[in-house]
Formats: C-alpha cells, structure tokens, sequence
C-alpha cells in the first residue's frame, strides 16, 4: 500500500507562483512513476506532468514552460513548481503513484487532491 499526502495549494493571482508536495509512505520501493492531475469543474481529469522511476517526465502543452516537476528519493516526495499561473489553471491538483504488485501488475494510488485558485 502506498499512502499520498498532498500540500501547498492555495489561492493566488495570475502570474503568481506556487509549490505542490506530494509526501508518499509505505511501500514506497514500489512506485514505478509519479505525476500530478487535476480536474477543473466541468472538464474530464488530466494529466499535468509525470515522472518516471528513471527520472524522464512529461509534461501536458499547456503547462509546457512554466511547471516543473522534480521528486526527493530519500524524502519520498514530489514536487510540482508552478510558475506564470493562469485563471485556466484554477482546478483541484492530485498526486498520483503507479506502484507493482505483489502479481506483476500495478495499480494506482490518489492523494486527497489540493485546490488551486488563479484569480485577482
């Protein structure tokens, strides 16, 4: 089991900055990627960005720029630097981990989500 806790989220103006945390515990030497979702009201979850157990990552066009996501092994946290923020990046942010299981197979774990408010 992989548990996610999520902080950092907040209200902000547009252009302003703001630092997600995701803090993982349990079996953490399972996870084989992480990355950050959100869901704005009315539209499907989408992937922001994520990152690989070898360190590659990916990152949605429209946060291309001006999100970073980096991640502290020995921490077992993620992070997502978001920078230039938009009213259009007002959503609910999640923290996700795809881990092996005991089968050869995965499975994925969610965080509670964070808001994220972009508005003057």
């Amino acid at each position: 089991q992989v548990q996610l806790v999520e902080s950092g989220g907040g209200l902000v103006q547009p252009g302003g900055s703001l630092r997600l945390s995701c803090a993982a515990s349990g079996s953490t030497s399972s996870i084989n990627a992480m990355g950050w979702y959100r869901q704005a009201p009315g539209k499907q979850r989408e992937l922001v960005t994520h990152i690989t157990s070898g360190g590659s990552t990916n990152y949605a066009d429209s946060v291309k720029g001006r999100f970073t996501i980096s991640r502290d092994v020995a921490k077992n946290t993620m992070y997502l630097q978001m920078n230039s923020l938009k009213p259009e990046d007002t959503a609910v942010y999640y923290c996700n981990a795809d881990a092996r299981t005991t089968w050869g197979m995965s499975r994925s774990y969610w965080g509670q989500g964070t808001q994220v408010t972009v508005s003057s």
